[in-house]
Formats: structure tokens, C-alpha cells, sequence
């Protein structure tokens, strides 16, 4: 594994019923457009890569698919397997998956990439999986991110946070660009055939305590950031939070944050 991958590891272990409570009815967002960018229909043989809480999986499931999941974390792994009965759930994580040559129908990894030390090597590895004329299809988050992607972010930087040094980016021979063009062309490097990817944009709406305490947990890179400060600096930045968060509050005192995903899809 890469440095990156060491760091995914320990910042997710532990934290399935944390991400199940904030975060993942967020990501649950794109999980019908991604199922149908890989023709994930009535009997087809579906993986769901980084299957997280089980979201995608039961939206296959829904589509009386034949539904298999992985997921690094043995805690994402159990979720599924508790959130969606009857999916075969494996821990085994990205670029070595332990399913044979042209096992699947459908592949399909929901923000899985924006997880993986080389993602290039992953995509590679889901296409090895897929049978001739199977589809693949990933979401990952665009960068930039929209505003609502990025309020936590900007928080952490008022109170003078910074990225802890033992949470490493992807190697720079690893990284590609987060855009359509970027992430279509990392896809036709990894042999899938006609890869295309558009944008998907949408308003996530949140209690505000809610949005806050998946950071406050160490969710993620960016709750790492905000962690890393102790409790001093994580006040500090709760309080930069309360003031940010007016530019998304509705009278009701919902937060309405737009976000921006990538969607790409090819064939095997």
C-alpha cells in the first residue's frame, strides 16, 4: 500500500456508524444515476466497490440485481451486510480485489476513487472484473468543490488549522485532474472503452449539527484537519463554522450546501 492508502486506513477505522449517521445519506445521492450508467438492471451480477453503508447495494438490490460489496474497513463491510441481508460483503480493498477474471456484469464504486492511493491501478483492476461488455462506473468529488463541499474546510482554515503532517496527498505521479476531461481520460488509460463523464450537481440539505459532527468525528481528511487542533482548536473552528454556515441557512435553520460529484462510466 501507498503512504496514502496507511493513512485512508486509520482514518476510517472505526468510523462506519459515524459516517452512517452524517455523511452517508450525502453520498447516497448519486447512487440511481450510477447504477444505471453501468446498466445495473434485473439479474445482472453487480459489485459494489467501497460499499460503505450499504446504499448502492440495496439500491441494486431494489433492482433485483445480484448484488456482491467491498469495502477496506471491516466496519463498512458489516454495515452492509447488516443495512441489505443477503449481499455477500468482502473486506478486501482496491487494487486487489479477490474476485476472478470477468466475474461482474456491472462495477460500480460510489466516491471509492477519492479513496485509494492509485486510482489509476484501481480502475484497472475493475475493468479486469468486469466481463467484455460489462460497464464500470465511479463517482468522485470535483475539485474545486462547491460551496457546500468546502464550508467545513474554510472553518478550519479561520482557526488557523492545517493538514497534520502524517496525512499525506496522493503522490503527484498518482493525482489526476477532478474534472470531466480528467477523470475520462484516467478511465481510457485503464482500458475501458468509450469512457464519458459529466457533472452532477445538487443541494444537500442538513441540520447543521448533524453536517458538523461528521467532521467533529474525524470523518475524512477534512476531520482529520479539524481534529488535529485538540479541543481548543476545534472550538475555534465551531465558532468560525456558526458564522459561515448563515450563507446556507434556511429560515427553517436547515443548511441547503450545494455539491458537485464527477460521474464516468466505460465499458470492459
Amino acid at each position: 500500500m501507498t503512504p496514502f492508502d496507511h493513512a485512508e486506513r486509520r482514518i476510517w477505522s472505526g468510523r462506519a456508524e459515524a459516517y452512517a449517521r452524517t455523511y452517508a445519506r450525502l453520498c447516497a445521492h448519486p447512487s440511481a444515476a450510477l447504477l444505471d450508467a453501468a446498466e445495473a438492471g434485473p439479474g445482472a451480477r453487480v459489485l459494489d466497490v467501497g460499499c460503505g453503508s450499504g446504499t448502492v447495494s440495496a439500491a441494486a438490490v431494489a433492482r433485483c440485481a445480484s448484488v456482491y460489496a467491498a469495502d477496506a474497513d471491516p466496519g463498512m463491510a458489516a454495515a452492509t451486510r447488516r443495512a441489505v441481508p443477503g449481499v455477500t460483503a468482502h473486506i478486501a480493498r482496491l487494487p486487489e480485489l479477490p474476485y476472478a477474471n470477468d466475474t461482474f456484469d456491472a462495477v460500480v464504486g460510489n466516491f471509492v476513487l477519492n479513496h485509494v492511493g492509485r486510482p489509476l491501478a484501481a480502475l484497472a483492476e475493475l475493468r479486469r472484473i468486469t466481463r467484455p461488455g460489462g460497464r464500470v462506473a465511479v463517482t468522485i468529488w470535483r475539485a474545486p468543490g462547491a460551496p457546500g463541499q468546502t464550508l467545513i474546510g474554510r472553518a478550519a482554515r479561520a482557526a488557523g488549522l492545517t493538514r497534520p503532517a502524517w496525512l499525506p496527498a496522493l503522490a503527484p505521479q498518482d493525482d489526476f485532474p477532478r474534472t470531466p476531461e480528467g477523470l475520462a481520460a484516467l478511465l481510457d488509460t485503464a482500458g475501458l472503452l468509450d469512457a464519458e463523464c459529466s457533472e452532477m450537481a445538487w443541494e444537500h440539505r442538513c441540520d447543521p449539527d448533524t453536517w458538523w459532527a461528521g467532521a467533529e468525528q474525524g470523518i475524512g481528511a477534512i476531520g482529520q484537519v479539524l481534529t488535529s487542533g485538540g479541543p481548543e482548536g476545534v472550538a475555534a473552528a465551531r465558532r468560525a463554522y456558526d458564522d459561515l454556515r448563515a450563507e446556507f441557512r434556511t429560515r427553517e435553520g436547515l443548511l441547503v450546501l450545494p455539491h458537485v460529484a464527477l460521474l464516468a462510466h466505460g465499458g470492459a
